[in-house]
């Protein structure tokens, strides 16, 4: 099944606003300095779970925000994640193709959905993980590569999800093989956050996982979105296949085998594009 574009002046406008937005609230800090020039861009297409985050919402952090830690000055970090989107609706607003009117040569956009796309009541963000999941996801690919950049796919990363027996179990249905499917038949590189999640969550079991997920002082209880440690645990499985896939060299990559403390993450105090998470 082949997917067109809607191209409309509601998706323009919001293309044109999500390159200022997007770029202004989720430009690394940490990138570039006359010294240690900016090599290459990571460009970042996701949900709420990779999103930039703010104040109303913290300690909430999305893995975007803890990705720069574990890159070098070289590398920048543009986060265009956001709250509530599917592989489906983030191209349907425009936001695909504010980051193709940015990528350059050489650089890299990290792709990562499904959380949304499983929602099967809501036509603005369902794909079928076998035909327009993969439809759509193909856009991000093709697109980056159209613009000499390298794609990346990633499965989505594991809900903090239990058995009775205290194990952790899957709760992302077809979508994560679909993208393994898929980043065999197109030869792109491929980030198994999923797997790799599913294992570290039934290795530190039901208790211990509180501590990567939103469980705080106040009474929140979020089993998918992330505090500092789970984003940073996050961001280090991204930037460890990044290296081990070849797209990022040795000399971009650091921390690889340390913890970024919380006490390095800030939350700024609003954006215009802050939506509900989902």
């Amino acid at each position: 099944m082949a997917i067109e574009t809607p191209v409309t002046r509601r998706s323009a406008l919001i293309a044109l606003g999500t390159a200022s937005l997007s770029l202004a609230a989720a430009t690394s800090a940490l990138a570039g300095t006359p010294d240690e020039p900016v090599v290459k861009t990571i460009f970042l297409a996701s949900d709420s779970t990779a999103a930039q985050k703010y104040q109303d919402v913290a300690p909430e952090t999305g893995w975007g925000m803890a990705l720069p830690y574990y890159l070098t000055p070289h590398v920048a970090v543009r986060n265009h994640a956001m709250n509530g989107r599917s592989s489906k609706s983030f191209i349907d607003e425009g936001r695909l193709d504010a980051i193709l009117a940015a990528i350059r040569p050489s650089d890299v956009l990290v792709i990562q959905f499904a959380h949304n796309d499983q929602k099967s009541q809501d036509p603005s963000l369902y794909t079928e993980p076998w035909t327009t999941y993969q439809d759509y996801l193909r856009l991000y690919v093709d697109g980056a590569r159209a613009k000499g950049a390298v794609p990346v796919l990633v499965t989505p990363a594991e809900r903090r999800r239990f058995d009775r027996n205290g194990d952790a179990y899957t709760s992302h249905g077809e979508y994560p093989a679909a993208v393994r499917a898929l980043a065999a038949e197109k030869g792109v590189p491929l980030i198994d956050v999923q797997s790799q999640t599913l294992a570290l969550w039934q290795s530190l079991g039901l208790e211990e996982t509180k501590k990567y997920f939103l469980y705080t002082a106040d009474g929140r209880r979020d089993n998918t979105h992330f505090n500092p440690p789970g984003a940073a645990a996050i961001a280090r499985m991204v930037a460890t296949g990044l290296l081990g896939s070849s797209v990022l060299e040795p000399g971009f990559v650091r921390r690889l085998d340390g913890d970024v403390p919380p006490s390095w993450f800030t939350w700024p105090t609003t954006t215009l594009d802050h939506l509900p998470a989902p």
